[in-house]
């Protein structure tokens, strides 16, 4: 597909399927073109010589256009596309419904429609779409009531309906638009394909929509963050999807829903997301007028003390803080306002401030260089006048190097001021929390416009060893793998206890030799999940009593469930936990977003607490590193009241590298390590001594033992995947050459 450039300025638009019939769509469309379009609107229907007065042309390949728009009958849709296919126009608007949101059928034809799309290079929107607008030439090519009015938010919503419903709401409030897009099915153009548009679009200053699904999440994370170094996306995100729901058999799957995926996507993107239409245009609205605040601090100037708190509270709410006046900002308050006004903040001038004190007040307060941003508050007095205070909040703004928002308290006295600030781009506001709320997209925004994104952290890993594990699947009647798969984080460099599954008494014996201290010893089967339950657990096993522990637990395992899948014991180096903190890593597969990284309190907390944090992957280290530090278990990790921090680099290092795995394995469906021991920073260098494990199968805390090692597990890092749990899709595996 070529650039978008033409599909948003054709100077030619051909309306295929146009008709004078009244309450037709046909008719809509031509309607609208004809009343504001800039360029040459060509009506295309063989049976018609002219359609309200326009010359009619039977064939799209007689109207020589730029942008087809298509409004025939579904049956004879794809027809009409091949035909702009083979006469050269790049540029087609399917408004036409009857495709996947159809069934079968419909499924079909809108394959073939991506098909054709790609056969002719065309840039399709839709189909099942209310159309496209753009305001610099005045193009109204969809059937909704009226047009736009020019701005520089540009706009894509999923539902046709929310677009009319929101230029009717614009258009009385004076907001404008750029171009608007109603995305329909998105056959073949996206949300990405506008964001990468909009992205490099000097006149759009903002990005605004309305989606309901995203369908490419990596596609769209990537082309978002370049967007928005520049341009601010800000999104309302509605509707939920199945995955995640399903009786998964991981802890991640069953915490990291699709809502966590569309979460942590979009905060990987550097997206706004607005919880309503309201606060999607609080937000674009402000960062599309007001320049962004160098600091968090806000400063608030008032005539009314109520309010004033209200406002103080809603900025404690956000990432925003109250500003500390420099004490010459003080003094000079000190001496402007009246003895009983607060020269601290939030400034309360008092309510018989007249414009005089107000106005000075504000100019004081922005001179302050500790003021990021400012919010001036009104309510209604007999001794000020809205319409005065909002003209020399006019004056003062259009000198003023902080960005500013205002809040007037009242009813239809507020309504001309309010007009008056929006004129020259001071967003105004009846509730405080709101104008709070618009600085704080400001913060945000700024954040994210500063971050710098480094490349995904890449490893020297044994994929073919990797793949051989996964490939084990094939052999089995479920496609469940357990601590038999162990080999596949050795595989990738995560450290694991040493240890060994073993089908006879004599194996566990010498395998328990091997091993320095006292072992643990647990039953392995795809079909036991809950090992502990049924005694499939035994800690601090000997050498000498290997054997028996292992003849022990397979007794309990064929009582417990006789028809089970046993496929030994596993004998493992005993882990830890005393000083240690366990934690969870592990892995979802989102269907937009694709693996999703869970990192968390581990053990029983998982299930409990649910303290975790999910991240899209690949993830790059300092998003690793990031993960670990917004749990609110983190202090734990840094080492709280008292405890050793532990390796906290190793802990990354783990993510990394199973972001990596997961990366190179789309057949990884989920996956969990559960728990990963931290170990003490010190136990990195060798110090260690091993005293417990965990029946990592359901994250199970086993109270310490006797016994020790005399080395970390997992060698030099001060880390210990105890246990690993994860679903493959065979379909998915490559061929092991």
């Amino acid at each position: 597909m070529g650039t978008l450039t033409d599909l948003f300025t054709p100077d030619r638009v051909a309306v295929v399927g146009a008709t004078p019939r009244e309450g037709s769509i046909g008719r809509a469309i031509t309607e609208n073109l004809l009343a504001d379009f800039d360029g040459e609107t060509v009506p295309v229907n063989p049976n018609y010589d002219a359609v309200l007065g326009e010359p009619c042309v039977p064939e799209v390949a007689d109207a020589d256009a730029d942008l087809a728009v298509v409004v025939v009958p579904p049956t004879i849709v794809l027809d009409a596309v091949e035909a702009c296919g083979e006469a050269g126009v790049r540029n087609v608007v399917v408004i036409t419904a009857g495709f996947g949101e159809t069934g079968g059928e419909g499924a079909a034809r809108e394959s073939r429609l991506a098909e054709l799309a790609d056969e002719y290079d065309l840039n399709v929107v839709g189909p099942n779409s209310l159309g496209v607008m753009s305001t610099p030439s005045g193009m109204n090519a969809t059937f909704g009531p009226e047009n736009a009015l020019p701005g520089g938010l540009s706009f894509m919503s999923q539902s046709g309906a929310f677009i009319t419903a929101v230029l009717d709401w614009a258009n009385d409030q004076g907001i404008g638009f750029k171009d608007v897009v109603s995305l329909g099915n998105k056959a073949v153009l996206d949300e990405t394909d506008f964001v990468e548009h909009w992205g490099d679009d000097e006149e759009t200053d903002v990005i605004i929509g309305y989606l309901e699904g995203i369908e490419d999440g990596r596609a769209f994370i990537d082309a978002a963050r370049e967007a928005t170094a520049d341009t601010p996306i800000v999104l309302v995100k509605s509707g939920r999807t199945s995955a995640g729901a399903q009786a998964a058999s991981s802890h991640t799957g069953t915490l990291a829903g699709s809502e966590k995926a569309y979460e942590a996507g979009l905060d990987q993107a550097g997206v706004l997301r607005a919880e309503s239409t309201e606060e999607l245009f609080d937000a674009a609205g402000i960062l599309g007028s007001q320049p962004l605040p160098e600091t968090d601090r806000v400063a608030v100037i008032t005539n009314a003390g109520g309010p004033g708190v209200m406002a103080t509270d809603a900025v404690g709410d956000a990432e925003l803080e109250m500003a500390s006046f420099s004490a010459e900002t003080t003094e000079r308050l000190r001496e402007a306002m009246p003895e009983e006004a607060n020269v601290h903040n939030p400034v309360d001038v008092i309510g018989d401030a007249d414009l005089d004190r107000f106005r000075e007040a504000i100019e004081i307060v922005l001179d302050d260089e500790n003021v990021g941003a400012a919010l001036v508050l009104s309510a209604p007095t007999a001794v000020l006048s809205f319409e005065d205070l909002a003209e020399s909040l006019a004056e003062i703004q259009a000198d003023a190097a902080v960005p500013v928002a205002a809040c007037l308290m009242g009813g239809d006295r507020t309504r001309e001021p309010k007009r008056r600030l929006q004129e020259v781009g001071v967003p105004c506001y009846f509730d405080p929390a709101r104008a709070v709320r618009s600085l704080d997209a400001l913060v945000r925004y700024r954040k994210i416009s500063e971050r710098e994104y480094a490349e995904p952290t890449t490893y020297d890993v044994d994929r073919e060893r990797a793949l051989s594990v996964l490939q084990r699947v094939r052999e089995r009647d479920d496609n469940r793998l357990g601590v038999e798969a162990m080999d596949l984080l050795d595989a990738y460099g995560i450290p694991t206890p040493d240890g060994e599954i073993v089908d006879s008494p004599e194996d566990a014996e010498t395998v328990a030799e091997g091993i320095s201290g006292d072992a643990v010893m647990k039953i392995v089967s795809p079909d036991i999940l809950h090992k502990s339950d049924i005694g499939g657990v035994e800690v601090g096993v000997s050498a000498r009593d290997a054997a028996d522990t292992y003849e022990t637990l397979i007794t309990r395992a064929r009582n417990y469930q006789p028809d089970a899948t046993i496929l030994g014991v596993q004998v493992q180096e005993m882990v830890d936990l005393e000083d240690g903190v366990e934690t969870i890593v592990g892995m979802n597969r989102d269907p937009q977003f694709g693996p999703l990284l869970m990192f968390g309190l581990g053990g029983i907390f998982v299930e409990v607490m649910e303290d975790t944090t999910f991240r899209v992957a690949p993830v790059s280290d300092h998003e690793a590193r990031t993960m670990t530090e917004e749990v609110q278990s983190a202090p734990l990790l840094r080492g709280a009241r008292g405890r050793e921090p532990v390796d906290v680099d190793g802990v990354v290092e783990t993510i990394g590298r199973l972001s990596q795995l997961v990366t190179d394995f789309p057949a990884i469906v989920e996956l969990d390590v559960n728990p990963l021991v931290a170990l003490p920073a010190a136990d990195a260098d060798g110090d260690a001594a091993g005293s417990a494990s965990a029946d990592a199968a359901e994250g199970e805390s086993i109270d310490s033992g006797a016994g020790g090692a005399a080395k970390p597990a997992g060698g030099d890092r001060g880390v210990a995947a105890v246990d690993v749990r994860l679903t493959v899709d065979p379909a998915e595996l490559p061929d092991n050459d």
